[in-house]
């Protein structure tokens, strides 16, 4: 383990961080797409049954009509956290099963019949819901619609208030605040160095439909008629053909501190980008995109993890961060996995805990030039190649095996493990630990490795295969009990959702121009 880990840990053990670690915050966005029973996206719009996708609390859409995303709230412990989840997929299930719908299983989509085939997301006349859908637009001719479908989890953890006061050694409100900021930052940085870690482990996307490419030519492998794969494939979401994207390559995003993050990105908001001009905001009055801009908005940015501030009605995320901090940390590295109903579990979610704050307890210098390129090779390199025996990657101006790296941070995190588990994990936390070094050990046990295993068995291409986890998965969360009380509380808010988006439509009293002009002034 490395010193400095040890030595904070050490620290804590001794300040008496007998519950510290105890009610930290865990939630999930989780995205699925929407399609027929035939596998194919739905182009139905979004089911009134589940309410507004503008205004519903949980149950919302990401970028197209068709992709859902279940939103829960943070809850202390990742169980109460999968239990929402689990109730918001049942109710989901019950309404689509009405209209002869399902959701798909696995973060690549399902076959694809072109970008037209792929529906924007819509959420109403209010100029709220109105901003959602041009910005939509905007990402549409940046950077083609099928990018955008491809699904994922994201998880957002804070840790609790007890920890940063024995961290900090201070119960005042602006220590604990700078604190919070600079470590939180730091995490992300560490995170950045060595996240590849959880493609590597977790990654379950080797394989695309040959539809998802439209043509375009790439280095996959065939693996039949309908299907391309990397042969020691882990994440192809996570490749340069999904969220590593090369329109944000330059975009220069600062890491360094809160301060310097979001002036970074503030500025890309604010630069003009001379392709996106010859695209312009308009074409014969039609809305085309917010801005001719870098990024049209700070959520454009594809980051695999990012500091959060909740922002309140009309307030730009860089301004929620400036004026209160870093609250809490979204990974959006993981794959939806195909073998978990809700697309993660448990013991993976417990992992990820650990490893954040294992990212937290190590020494985070600033980024270098250098060190952002070697950043980009790995990532690139485990999503393509993440399980190819002597793999080796880039660590400080040199070449460094996986499987010696991957040790590394595996046995630095047992300590960590130790604490959560001492604190409230009834072992639950090393038993996640050991769940990943046997997959070290072999890494035939991985998800994609499992994947494309179980692909050959049954004779299936990837849109076969998913298809048939997808029908699965539907079946498990419709024979999950809700209770009529959950059922109840659940179709409430749907009305609810709806009778508030109305409200909205009714409030507006600009026009929808001035209603963007006035939003890019507030930052």
């Amino acid at each position: 383990m490395p010193d400095r880990v040890e030595k904070r840990l050490s620290r804590l053990r001794k300040q008496g961080c007998i519950s510290c670690l105890r009610n930290g915050r865990h939630g999930i966005e989780k995205e699925s797409l929407r399609v027929t029973g035939e596998g194919r996206i739905a182009l139905s719009p979004h089911p009134n049954s589940l309410g507004a996708a503008l205004t519903h609390p949980y149950i919302t859409t990401d970028y197209s009509e068709a992709l859902l995303e279940f939103v829960t709230p943070p809850f202390a412990d990742v169980s109460e956290t999968l239990a929402h989840l689990q109730d918001l997929h049942s109710f989901t299930a019950r309404v689509l099963a009405r209209q002869e719908e399902m959701l798909w299983a696995t973060s690549m989509p399902c076959a694809i019949g072109g970008d037209e085939g792929i529906p924007i997301a819509e959420y109403g006349r209010s100029n709220g819901g109105w901003m959602r859908h041009v910005y939509r637009r905007g990402l549409a001719y940046r950077y083609g619609r099928a990018m955008q479908v491809i699904s994922g989890v994201h998880y957002n953890f804070s840790l609790p208030q007890r920890f940063w006061q024995l961290f900090a050694n201070s119960d005042d409100a602006g220590v604990l605040r700078n604190h919070r900021d600079i470590y939180y930052f730091g995490l992300i940085r560490n995170f950045q160095r060595s996240g590849w870690l959880i493609p590597f482990l977790f990654g379950v996307s080797p394989a695309v439909c040959k539809s998802f490419l439209q043509g375009r030519s790439s280095h996959f492998e065939e693996f039949d008629d309908h299907t391309l794969f990397e042969p020691w494939g882990t994440a192809l979401r996570m490749s340069d053909i999904g969220y590593k994207n090369k329109n944000q390559a330059g975009l220069g995003i600062s890491y360094s501190d809160l301060e310097s993050y979001t002036r970074s990105l503030e500025r890309a908001t604010r630069t003009p980008d001379p392709e996106y001009e010859r695209v312009g905001t308009k074409d014969n009055g039609q809305w085309r995109q917010l801005n001719c801009n870098l990024l049209q908005i700070e959520n454009e940015y594809y980051s695999f993890i990012r500091p959060k501030q909740n922002a309140r009605p009309g307030e730009r995320p860089v301004t929620a961060l400036r004026e209160r901090g870093v609250e809490y940390i979204e990974v959006r590295a993981l794959d939806v996995s195909a073998f978990d109903p809700l697309g993660v579990d448990e013991s993976q979610l417990r992992f990820v805990e650990a490893f954040l704050i294992y990212c937290l307890l190590q020494e985070s210098p600033p980024l270098s030039e250098e060190e952002e390129r070697e950043i980009d090779v790995n990532q690139q390199r485990v999503a393509c190649r993440g399980r190819q025996p002597g793999l080796e990657l880039l660590r400080d101006g040199r070449a460094v095996r996986l499987s010696e790296w991957t040790r590394e941070i595996l046995d630095g995190m047992i300590g960590v493990c130790e604490l959560l588990d001492a604190n409230h994990g009834q072992g639950r936390y090393q038993a996640a630990l050991k769940a990943q070094q046997d997959k070290l050990a072999n890494p035939d046990l991985t998800p994609s490795a499992r994947m494309l295993r179980e692909m050959r068995e049954h004779g299936e291409g990837f849109f076969d295969y998913a298809h048939r986890l997808s029908r699965q998965a539907m079946e498990h969360h419709l024979a999950q009990p809700l209770s009529r009380e959950r059922e109840a509380e659940l179709t409430r808010l749907a009305e609810e959702s709806l009778a508030a988006q109305a409200r909205r439509e009714a409030e507006d009293d600009v026009d929808f121009e001035t209603y963007v002009r006035r939003y890019f002034e507030t930052a």
